[in-house]
């Protein structure tokens, strides 16, 4: 997340999270019937949004483990780190269907110093016509590099920030490049140089302005990695009352998945996102999801952010109650998500 938050982190709390397997079993309908559905990769969805058993913490945990790993020193924009891990989002792209938007993925950037890119991908939508209406579902994969030695380490692995939605980001599309469900075409755009000032973001909505694109909403991944505590809902959205996104959302969620946090609209999370520019350049409902509240994570651009401190089985049931969220509005009849 673009730099905001340092002067508070003396107040926040540690929060250590489960590495514990999210299992997948059946699930008895009212009828007293039991019912399994299998999608085309294999992967077993128990019927109804609730139960839908897609990921896993065990898969989560082995993306997390490369993307925030100190093989890659911090994914800092133009380094040797983010290409690894440009290459390596490219790669999971390619395996599961999810077509390069850009010639080889990469949205080169114009406004950095360093060579730099975003990585975008597509699943094309189904639906003759709606298919030409677009979603984006976005993260910065970017991080801040070597930083300050602190407890004889200077690797700022970035694990929440944002090594977990970019995992997110990269687990719907493994589910829509699999398993081809959506009317809508989506978009999934990693974003680089976040950290800088939103540069990607920045760069890739005025190009693909410029380019005339039928985008309907964007929305956002940043710092999952981590569950909200005390809360009656899962994640919150940043500009909350600006669309009614949540409203959709927690439809298709049949719960109340997405809620307001006071705090992101007193600190302006909305505009310190790559969710912002796409606002901005198109005017469209465009949003963060995020679980951290400024109480439960310690460690924002410190050598601290680390795997260690994430719950995978948190990020794994987000992802799994999101994809029907996803699911449902990119195949209404109508673009249901309106700006306020």
């Amino acid at each position: 997340m673009k730099s905001l938050f340092v002067i508070l982190f003396p107040l926040f709390l540690i929060s250590c999270g489960t590495t514990n397997m999210v299992e997948t079993s059946m699930v008895k309908e009212p009828n007293g019937t039991e019912r399994v559905n299998k999608k085309m990769d294999g992967t077993t969805l128990v019927s109804g949004a609730k139960h839908l058993q897609f990921t896993d913490t065990k898969r989560i945990g082995e993306i997390m483990g490369y993307l925030a790993s100190d093989d890659l020193k911090g994914r800092d924009s133009g380094s040797e780190g983010i290409e690894m891990a440009a290459r390596y989002i490219e790669d999971y792209f390619r395996t599961y269907k999810v077509a390069p938007y850009y010639p080889e993925y990469r949205d080169t950037l114009s406004n950095y110093r360093k060579t730099s890119f975003n990585v975008v991908g597509m699943v094309a939508g189904s639906d003759p016509k709606l298919k030409d209406e677009f979603i984006m579902i976005g993260a910065h994969y970017d991080h801040i590099g070597i930083i300050k030695i602190e407890n004889g380490d200077a690797i700022a692995n970035g694990a929440n920030d944002n090594a977990s939605g970019t995992t997110s980001v990269m687990e719907l599309a493994r589910y829509f490049g699999t398993n081809r469900t959506n009317k809508r075409s989506l978009i999934f755009a990693l974003f680089s140089a976040e950290e800088k000032g939103l540069l990607g973001s920045k760069h890739m909505a005025k190009r693909m302005k410029a380019d005339s694109l039928n985008l309907y909403t964007m929305l956002n991944f940043e710092m999952t990695g981590v569950p909200l505590r005390g809360k009656d809902y899962t994640v919150y959205i940043t500009g909350f009352k600006k669309s009614n996104l949540a409203e959709v959302s927690n439809k298709y969620a049949q719960e109340n998945l997405v809620g307001y946090l006071p705090t992101a609209r007193e600190f302006n999370l909305f505009q310190r996102s790559d969710n912002y520019p796409f606002h901005k350049e198109f005017g469209i409902p465009s949003h963060t999801f995020c679980t951290f509240d400024f109480t439960n994570f310690a460690f924002y651009h410190r050598v601290g952010d680390e795997n260690e401190l994430m719950d995978f089985n948190h990020m794994a049931t987000l992802v799994n109650k999101l994809i029907p969220v996803v699911e449902g509005i990119a195949n209404a009849n109508t673009q249901e998500v309106k700006i306020n």
